[in-house]
């Protein structure tokens, strides 16, 4: 069966629409199905003019929100605030206390772990044990494998290792994103896919984690979003006369 490949983490820049329809053009033309762009500014227009772009060029559009809180109680705030305006909720973990409640929150789809100093790696399998309980999924950009040179790039790759292993150990979903703003930049998702294999994932989990893995949670949320929504799992089929 063909694969059906996701970016999740495109970040073309929503207020230029040429620069933005360039960006979806190239990942059209890249083999990508669906992306997902994040939005600084919460506008329902800014969504809707992003969606037809993507139609035009026969993508399917995501909508996502970054969420970057500095306390655990600011990520629930933003969460309740945000949760059902978007299709995928990532949360970029910057302290422990954040990275704690974002794994144990069964409102985030994606814990991102952004990497200026490799010393402080947060997803530990204390978190890994707590996702694995809920619904969210590791995701990992390849931004920095393609920008880093000399030993920032082995540092990387050191802590990309024992996250992935992690991952691994507690059977937490990876979801390889580019994370990449700059069109030149942009790869094919195989090529994602084959940078995956420098943190010592398996051709399989490689190929998972840009197709099987963000298309589940894209699936997923949008029936959550549906007005046929009742549970996991329970959808209306039908609704009576007088309803």
């Amino acid at each position: 069966m063909k694969r059906v490949y996701s970016d999740l983490h495109l970040c073309a820049d929503g207020d230029k629409m040429e620069l933005f329809s360039r960006a979806v053009g190239k990942a059209s033309k890249l083999g990508y199905t669906l992306i997902a762009v994040p939005f600084r500014k919460f506008s329902e227009e800014q969504i809707r003019q992003a969606r037809q772009t993507c139609d035009r060029c026969n993508m399917d559009f995501a909508s996502r929100v970054d969420l970057r809180p500095r306390t655990p109680e600011e990520l629930i705030g933003f969460l309740r605030k945000l949760r059902r305006r978007f299709d995928v909720v990532a949360v970029m973990c910057e302290s422990k206390s954040v990275a704690r409640q974002a794994a144990k929150d069964r409102r985030v789809d994606l814990l991102n772990f952004p990497q200026p100093d490799f010393r402080r790696g947060f997803f530990d399998a204390a978190e890994a044990e707590l996702a694995s309980n809920c619904l969210a999924s590791l995701e990992i950009d390849v931004k920095l494998l393609l920008t880093l040179e000399g030993p920032a790039r082995i540092r990387l790759l050191s802590s990309l290792r024992r996250e992935a292993a992690t991952a691994r150990e507690f059977h937490v979903p990876v979801v390889i994103s580019s994370g990449i703003s700059d069109e030149m930049l942009m790869r094919r998702p195989r090529e994602l896919a084959a940078l995956a294999s420098l943190f010592d994932l398996s051709k399989g989990e490689a190929c998972e984690a840009v197709s099987k893995n963000p298309m589940a949670i894209v699936k997923r949320n949008r029936e959550k979003l549906s007005s046929r929504f009742v549970a996991p799992g329970v959808m209306i089929i039908r609704r009576g006369r007088n309803s």
